[in-house]
């Protein structure tokens, strides 16, 4: 089958679910297009069955401060689907690839071309600004006429039917993992580059938005430190967030067991080296780093909030707190950390949820499934 998939390049989960299933689709024999502004954070190398088109934009003076991004999306999705004959059209993220989808199908019928829509909810496209009455009719729309709808989490398609008129299914597929690329392995000389002696380290990982809550990892890190528990804290990625939680390490007096690593695209590499993964989110419709983490036996200290109890189940994989009680999430984190034989029984049951539940071979059938069917045309 030829796809097409469209995704934001940034540093960010539905970008990264969305390069990942494209991979793993080319490696079951499928031919994946990519159609975006710029080429995908985790694509890397070109294959012989992946594809990418850049999208571009007209330069012309009326055009440089409000740049018609959406049309020319679709008018690329278009042009694709013409001339590389593509099954379907795979958008992630309702703003603005489902509204540009849905016109390049509509476009593409009038032409006697038929090219379903597969629409994939990953998040703040629902719970943040699809809810906000700039957008909020058009997503309504463009979630309504996608030939199928996908959420990443039963509490997204929860809040999707709370929050918007759309009466017709939405399938759950969860967000996956490879777990060939993603699993425990001993990277002791970097572990010991790292954190040298004693310590143990934590790892959080994320765009540093403010709805990431990364500064309450600092706030963790120097109860931590109160309680006596020897911990280095390393920090992936980059954002709005890195120079206040920066900041704030020095106000805390940690700032010398903080590491700032900025965007890593083998992460797997650092997660190597974690004994625990912190993730104090505000909002988090699934939680793929976290998932990361787990495939890498990693237990994880997370929130109680959106689809994180989906994930992480309390006791077994890591332990869940209150959002914004950084003394809970210290005193859960210490737990872990402090007993040994928890921490190997939570790795375990990390490795094995991972593989079991949403490795590549758990999940990528379900996205193939959706695609057989609304291309026979049983979900129109």
């Amino acid at each position: 089958m030829k796809i097409g998939i469209t995704c934001f390049p940034l540093y960010g989960g539905s970008g990264v679910v969305a390069t990942e299933l494209g991979k793993a689709l080319a490696t079951r024999g499928h031919e994946i297009h990519f159609i975006s502004s710029a080429m995908p954070f985790r694509l890397g190398m070109l294959s012989e069955r992946i594809f990418f088109h850049e999208v571009g934009t007209m330069t012309y003076p009326l055009f440089e401060t409000y740049s018609p991004y959406t049309l020319a999306l679709t008018s690329k999705m278009v042009d694709v689907a013409r001339h590389e004959g593509l099954n379907v059209l795979h958008v992630h993220y309702a703003i603005p690839h489902a509204t540009s989808a849905v016109l390049a199908r509509d476009i593409l019928a009038s032409k006697g071309l038929r090219v379903p829509v597969v629409t994939t909810l990953h998040g703040t496209d629902i719970t943040l600004v699809g809810q906000d009455p700039t957008y909020k009719p058009v997503v309504e729309y463009s979630i309504n006429q996608s030939d199928a709808v996908t959420a990443v989490s039963d509490y997204l398609r929860r809040e999707t039917h709370a929050h918007f008129d759309v009466p017709g299914d939405i399938d759950v597929i969860p967000n996956f993992v490879d777990t060939v690329r993603f699993r425990p392995m001993n990277k002791g000389h970097f572990r010991a580059a790292i954190a040298p002696g004693c310590e143990k380290v934590m790892v959080h990982v994320s765009n540093f938005r403010p709805v990431k809550r990364t500064a309450d990892t600092v706030e963790v890190l120097a109860r931590l430190r109160e309680m006596g528990v020897c911990v280095m804290l390393l920090l992936v990625g980059d954002g709005p967030d890195r120079r206040a939680c920066e900041e704030r390490a020095r106000e805390l007096g940690v700032h010398d067991r903080v590491r700032f690593l900025g965007k890593q695209d083998p992460v797997e590499e650092i997660l190597a080296v974690a004994d625990l993964f912190l993730m104090p989110s505000g909002s988090e419709t699934f939680g793929l780093a976290a998932l990361e983490a787990m495939a890498c036996g990693v237990p994880v200290v997370s929130t109680d909030i959106g689809g994180l109890p989906e994930l992480v189940i309390d006791g077994e994989t890591g332990l869940l707190a209150p959002l914004g009680d950084v003394d809970a999430q210290a005193m859960a984190a210490a737990r872990i950390l402090s007993d040994d034989a928890l921490h190997a029984r939570m790795a375990e049951a990390c490795v094995r949820r991972a593989h079991d539940v949403f490795g590549l071979d758990a999940v990528i059938p379900m996205y193939e499934a959706v695609y057989d069917a609304v291309v026979s045309g049983v979900r129109v």
